[in-house]
């Protein structure tokens, strides 16, 4: 079980890196004072939300909603998403394989085949059809990972709050990444992953769109390196009172979308916004 100590640990390793990271000292400041919040809490944090939910972390001093989604997902995984990006740690396969129902060889297959990096990506094939195509995924085992994912990744269905943010919005933030990661003016981290050498090579970006805060970097999956698109694929990891989200942005290669930069798993909508007339 997860303590109170390992949990206020992981705030405020997050809050030293966002702070070394350039990210928002406003950001920076709401993990420290979670952090200590937590440190101080006369019971078990874990004991507080088995009896009263995400509501009952809510009511400790400091903890805004999205702090409350970070600390839950510490309960019960032990795992802090946004750490380990910014360690440079994320394997899209054992992401795949924490959600019940997927193995080590379904998640690989999912990867490779599906090409899904992501839960949200997870829970996009789960909708549109493309996960019940995959052979061992029937009706049952889908119904299963969506109602998993439903409450993984912290949504309440039917609430305006919940929406994923805008193709508009990620796109921008993806040009933004690119045209600083180009012009050198990002700080650089060293990922975990494949990199031997231990070389600070990964741009990362911290910025904001209203109530949103994002990270963005190049993609550090196995699939990007064997396809030379590591520094093409971008990732964007949003956080804030909605919760978190998570997508890849990488350049369409194909179909009415070719030379587009575009969202991965929510092609539909970019389309729709690159055919909506423009102001001139």
């Amino acid at each position: 079980m997860t303590t109170n100590g390992q949990i206020a640990r992981r705030l405020d390793e997050l809050a030293n890196l966002l702070e070394t990271q350039h990210a928002n000292p406003f950001r920076v400041s709401a993990y420290r004072r979670g952090a200590m919040a937590v440190a101080g809490l006369a019971e078990p944090v874990s004991g507080l939300f088995q009896r009263e939910g995400i509501q009952g972390l809510e009511r400790i001093p400091a903890i805004g909603h999205g702090l409350a989604v970070a600390i839950r997902g510490l309960i019960k995984s032990g795992r802090l998403p946004m750490l380990e990006h910014l360690r440079g740690e994320i394997d899209p396969v054992l992401l795949l394989q924490s959600v019940p129902g997927i193995g080590p060889v379904q998640a690989e297959r999912l990867h490779h085949d599906l090409e899904i990096d992501t839960l949200e990506e997870l829970e996009a094939a789960a909708h549109d059809g493309r996960l019940a195509s995959v052979e061992g995924f029937g009706s049952k085992r889908v119904a299963g990972i969506v109602d998993s994912l439903a409450s993984r990744l912290g949504r309440v269905r039917h609430l305006e709050g919940d929406a994923a943010p805008p193709i508009e919005e990620l796109l921008d933030v993806d040009r933004e990444y690119c045209e600083a990661a180009q012009a050198g003016t990002l700080p650089m981290i060293a990922p975990r992953r494949f990199n031997p050498e231990k070389k600070a090579w990964l741009p990362i970006l911290h910025t904001q769109r209203g109530g949103r805060h994002y990270t963005a970097m190049f993609s550090n999956t196995a699939r990007a390196h064997r396809l030379g698109t590591s520094r093409y694929w971008v990732i964007l990891y949003q956080d804030g009172e909605s919760g978190a989200h998570q997508c890849t942005v990488i350049t369409s290669h194909q179909g009415p979308l070719k030379g587009r930069r575009i969202v991965r798993g929510r092609e539909a909508e970019c389309l729709q916004y690159f055919d909506r007339p423009k102001c001139a």
